[in-house]
């Protein structure tokens, strides 16, 4: 397997000038969607790494597209701050770019929304070697055509990215989880759903099937105890409250539910598609943000009865073909021959 190292700008430009054929890769914790099919050279990204720009007043930063969200969250964290998206696989060494290219969010995406909220600006190499710019650093700078965000989910089909600039916010001084095991699926649904519409500032509206709700509340540590109350009064349960709150969440975030399975995908849902879903053989899965997004893990049968539902998704583990359906659109395809004329990159 053919493989370059960019440790620079300049380097990434030379590979895409030189190579036909590339598949980008930083940490690899996505191998379903980094690891290189025939043809393909790999180029390591892993070297492409650290925080360029840091303001905590101002909150935003701007790191290489390298650079494991591990040191950018450790960073963070000594301000105060977090990324809100709360992105997933960080144990398993994601990076930034990465974790753009894939779209990945977690669980506490429920309160301020995904990864596509918080990112301000990109640069990347395109398909000829050029270096394109979209967005800016700074929250007010919205000039130019917004490539950062079509970079979001794009799995590197558009080039290269190489910087990449986000806002982030105040970590919460203090967060609880309420657990709610239902009788069956439809009413766990009911009670997710009016969750939903009521303006409660749920950090977390977790569905773990068949019939549980993980609900997690953060803010200031004098309001929880009387925000869960509320919460337990709405829903007339009373539930469990997690003891280990934290570690419990960190486990969600790195798909710790899907590790003993093969095959780990990603599905967009939402909750009227979440009792279509169930009938499915999947194996361990929960569905994020209030039923928006399922992380599963699968066998063989799984993906196959995905395929033939036509339920679009995304492998991160344990497939060859990572992406279903390929983008038909002609956006997509206009942009692509604009950006990438040679099909330097995959699609999926």
């Amino acid at each position: 397997m053919p493989e370059v190292r960019a440790n620079s700008l300049e380097e990434v430009q030379e590979a895409v000038r030189t190579c036909p054929r590339l598949r980008p890769k930083g940490g690899g914790s996505k191998p379903a969607l980094s690891t290189p099919k025939d043809g393909e050279t790999l180029l390591d990204l892993s070297g492409l790494r650290g925080i360029l720009e840091y303001a905590p007043e101002e909150f935003v930063f701007t790191a290489y597209a390298g650079t494991p969200l591990k040191e950018i969250e450790e960073t963070l964290r000594a301000h105060g701050q977090y990324l809100p998206f709360h992105p997933p696989l960080v144990e398993q060494g994601a990076t930034l770019g990465g974790t753009v290219a894939a779209g990945l969010s977690g669980p506490m995406r429920e309160r301020f929304g995904g990864l596509r909220d918080f990112i301000l600006g990109v640069r990347f190499v395109d398909g000829e070697g050029r270096v394109v710019r979209g967005g800016g650093k700074v929250v007010k700078n919205a000039a130019g055509f917004p490539f950062h965000r079509l970079m979001v989910g794009s799995l590197g089909a558009f080039g290269v990215m190489v910087e990449l600039s986000f806002k982030v916010f105040p970590s919460p001084r203090a967060t609880q989880t309420l657990r709610l095991t239902y009788g069956n699926l439809a009413e766990a649904l009911a009670a997710m759903e009016r969750l939903r519409v009521l303006p409660l500032d749920l950090l977390a509206l977790d569905l773990i099937p068949p019939a549980t709700l993980e609900i997690r509340l953060g803010g200031f540590p004098e309001s929880l105890g009387k925000r869960l109350k509320r919460l337990q009064e709405i829903l007339q349960k009373e539930g469990e409250v997690l003891a280990e709150d934290e570690t419990h969440w960190e486990g969600v975030r790195n798909l710790r539910f899907l590790e003993e399975a093969p095959t780990w995908v990603k599905v967009p849902s939402a909750p009227a598609w979440v009792p279509k879903l169930e009938d499915l053989p999947l194996g361990p899965r929960r569905y994020l943000a209030g039923g928006e997004l399922l992380y599963a893990g699968m066998e063989a049968k799984g993906l196959a009865s995905l395929r033939q539902a036509g339920i679009p998704h995304l492998v991160l583990k344990g497939a060859e073909d990572a992406l279903f359906p390929h983008p038909p659109e002609a956006f997509f395809r206009k942009l692509k021959l604009a950006l990438d004329p040679r099909s330097r990159f995959p699609l999926g």
